[in-house]
C-alpha cells in the first residue's frame, strides 16, 4: 500500500495548530516569537544587538514559556548555538543538544505551545556557513543529509514544526524522507523558501555569532533582484512536500507574498528579521515615529500582502497592545 508523502492533516491534529493557521485580521495568535537559548543553565542573558531580547537556557524557559502563553503567543521559533563548534557542525543534530533539551523543556512546561525549531547548521559550524563547505564551497547535497539528521534529532525531541533555513536545493524533500524514516511523519515543515542575501540579518548574525567566516552566502540565499525566481523556490518547496512556507525578509518581499497569496494554497509565514525590528526601535527612540502605531502598522502591511502568520521580535509587544494593553 502506498503511502502519502504529503499529510494535509499534520497541520490539524491538534487544537492549537488549528488555531496558529486560521485566517483573517492580525492577531497575536498569527505572531512567531523567535527564542535563543543557549547551552548551560543560568538566568536569561541579555542580547545586546536585540534589545528587550535574552538567550534564555533550559532552567529559565519554563517560566518564559508560561509567560509568552498568558500573553497570548502560540508559537516560537527556536535558536540555539554550539557548546563547541566544529567544520561540519555535529553539535546541531545531537540528541542532548541546546534545541532538543530546550524542545522538551518547552513542551513539558507548556504542551500547547507550537515550537517551531530552525533547522541549519550556520551557528554550529566554525566557519558559519549554513552547510558543510568542502573544497571552498557549500556542498549541497551533503548539507541536506545533516539537515534531515538535525531536523530528526528536533522531532524526536517534541517539536512541532521544523523550519529548514539553509537554502540548499532539494532541503525539503530530504528532510521529508528523513523524517518519515525516523517515524515523525507528524512532524511538518515550515520552509525558508525564499530567503534573500539580505543585509539586513545584521543583529541577529551578532547575537548568534553566525556571520560567514569567509565569502558570503549570495552563493545559496537568494538574489533579492529576482521575483520570478523566488516564485519557482516557493513552488518547488511546496512541490517537495513542505507544510507551510515563508518569505524572508518580510517587508522587501511584501510583492512576492502578493504573488504567492494569489499562486499557493499553503500557508504562508513571512519574518520581519532583526533588522526591520532595529530600524523600527532606532527610529522610535529618535522621536521619528510612535514605536506602537509603527509597529503594528508594518505588521498590518504583512498580513494585507498575504501572510497568514508573522515571525516578528515585536511578538510580545504587538500581543500586549492587540489586547489592548499600554
Amino acid at each position: 500500500m502506498s503511502r502519502p508523502r504529503i499529510r494535509p492533516r499534520r497541520l490539524r491534529r491538534s487544537g492549537a495548530l488549528r488555531e496558529w493557521i486560521a485566517e483573517t485580521d492580525l492577531a497575536a495568535r498569527q505572531l512567531v516569537l523567535p527564542l535563543f537559548v543557549r547551552p548551560g543553565t543560568g538566568a536569561p542573558a541579555p542580547i545586546p544587538s536585540l534589545p528587550g531580547h535574552a538567550w534564555q537556557s533550559r532552567t529559565t524557559l519554563p517560566s518564559f514559556a508560561h509567560r509568552l502563553r498568558r500573553e497570548g503567543i502560540l508559537a516560537v521559533l527556536l535558536f540555539g548555538t554550539a557548546h563547541r563548534k566544529d567544520a561540519d557542525g555535529s553539535e546541531a543534530w545531537a540528541s542532548d543538544g541546546v534545541v532538543p533539551q530546550a524542545v522538551r523543556a518547552l513542551k513539558r512546561a507548556e504542551p500547547g505551545l507550537v515550537v517551531v525549531t530552525d533547522v541549519c547548521l550556520c551557528a554550529y559550524t566554525s566557519h558559519g556557513h549554513c552547510g558543510v563547505v568542502r573544497d571552498g564551497e557549500v556542498a549541497n547535497d551533503a548539507t541536506v543529509d545533516l539537515l534531515g539528521r538535525v531536523a530528526a534529532a528536533h522531532a524526536a525531541a517534541g517539536a512541532d514544526v521544523v523550519a529548514p533555513s539553509a537554502m540548499m536545493d532539494g532541503q525539503v524533500a530530504g528532510i521529508r524522507s528523513a523524517l518519515d524514516d525516523a517515524g515523525a511523519s507528524q512532524t511538518a515543515i515550515l520552509a525558508y523558501a525564499t530567503k534573500h542575501a539580505s543585509v539586513l540579518y545584521g543583529p541577529f548574525r551578532e547575537a548568534e555569532g553566525s556571520a560567514p567566516a569567509f565569502g558570503d552566502r549570495a552563493g545559496y540565499q537568494m538574489d533579492p533582484r529576482n521575483a520570478r525566481e523566488a516564485l519557482r523556490e516557493l513552488r518547488l518547496d511546496a512541490e517537495e512536500g513542505a507544510d507551510l512556507l515563508m518569505v524572508k525578509p518580510a517587508i522587501t518581499s511584501l510583492d512576492l507574498l502578493a504573488r504567492a497569496r494569489r499562486r499557493l494554497d499553503l500557508p504562508l509565514a513571512a519574518y520581519q528579521v532583526s533588522g526591520e525590528f532595529a530600524m523600527l526601535r532606532a527610529g522610535a527612540q529618535a522621536g521619528a515615529f510612535e514605536e506602537r502605531a509603527a509597529v503594528l502598522e508594518t505588521l498590518t502591511a504583512i498580513r494585507r500582502a498575504g501572510a497568514d502568520l508573522i515571525v516578528t521580535y515585536y511578538a510580545r509587544e504587538a500581543a500586549r497592545w492587540l489586547a489592548g494593553g499600554a
